[in-house]
């Protein structure tokens, strides 16, 4: 079996580093441009580069996915595949002359839509970390917290032309503990979506059947991208529901509070209070705990990272700043 990989952020990089380890290493891994990252702005490299450099696996960096040219890239890792011409039989095609070398694309976490030419020439799976058809789209590990859902997983479905709408062949489901956090979970997706796929090539290369079913209509659901708006914990809704949305964005993002002058504050790690007893949006000290009002109680700051500053405990953060 012979691969070529597409992603970019951290979690493909994970399942690229499981891939390469196994018999369906990829003869050539493709990923976003290097773009400006920090507050320097430094030129960065995504982290799917890094491991295919660190792997020794040919790397191209495309700035568009569809321009033609990355099919060329592709059909160049494979010197030996013979392309038909244009005077060959209609029925016979560059996807045809490939899947007869059992190559196969795989996309993890890529950042952009895949599309033609690469959807009509090549076999294309992709890892997804949700059970499809709940929470389709670019933040499903996140939304899955935000909602309070019990489980997860990962699903290995045939990309096509909607989003992550395409037929399934292996799911995997993944429980969701009450104090996972983005950090936490995904970590344990990334390993089972490693194994899945790995799992799901072993099969295709030994010639068992691979059996995609249709998702159902009922139950979509849409993981949008995480918006500033996302961030941004709401005084108006439950202390739960705030306590969901820090988990959810810990570590790689991060949730914050309005506060009284104007400026935010980060919420690296809270809890539910709903004992407590606190007008909604108010921001209070209390027996050396740091208290958001919510709209069924309160929430237990943990740990916060004041404007321009570090990361701190809510003792640290109390004796370093008044609160009106």
């Amino acid at each position: 079996m012979r691969t070529v990989f597409l992603g970019t952020s951290d979690f493909a990089a994970a399942v690229l580093a499981r891939l390469s380890a196994s018999d369906h290493r990829p003869a050539l891994v493709l990923t976003r441009p290097d773009r400006p990252r920090g507050r320097g702005r430094r030129l960065a490299a995504p982290p799917v580069a890094l491991v295919a450099r660190e792997r020794g696996i040919a790397l191209e960096q495309p700035e568009r996915i569809d321009d033609p040219g990355v099919r060329t890239l592709i059909e160049a890792a494979f010197g030996d595949i013979e392309t038909p011409g244009e005077d060959d039989n209609a029925g016979v095609g560059r996807a045809d002359a490939v899947a007869e070398q059992e190559t196969v694309l795989v996309v993890c976490a890529f950042g952009a839509l895949i599309k033609e030419p690469l959807l009509s020439a090549f076999e294309l799976l992709n890892v997804h970390p949700s059970l499809l058809p709940r929470w389709r789209g670019a933040a499903p590990v996140e939304r899955a917290i935000m909602a309070g859902d019990a489980w997860t997983g990962v699903s290995i479905m045939r990309l096509t032309a909607g989003l992550d709408s395409g037929p399934v062949c292996a799911v995997a489901q993944e429980a969701i503990g009450p104090a996972d956090t983005y950090g936490s979970l995904a970590e344990r997706l990334q390993r089972l979506g490693g194994e899945l796929l790995v799992g799901v090539l072993d099969r295709w290369e030994r010639g068992e059947p691979q059996r995609f079913d249709e998702q159902p209509e009922e139950g979509v659901t849409y993981a949008e991208k995480i918006g500033a708006e996302d961030r941004l914990l709401d005084p108006g809704r439950t202390a739960v529901e705030l306590e969901r949305q820090v988990r959810a964005l810990h570590p790689h993002i991060g949730a914050r509070l309005a506060l009284a002058d104007g400026t935010l504050l980060g919420v690296s790690r809270a809890a539910a209070a709903d004992a407590a007893r606190l007008p909604a949006g108010r921001l209070a000290a209390s027996a050396g705990h740091l208290l958001y009002g919510t709209s069924n109680g309160a929430l237990d700051l943990l740990e916060v990272q004041p404007p321009g500053g570090r990361p701190m405990d809510a003792g640290a953060y109390l004796r370093g700043h008044a609160l009106s």
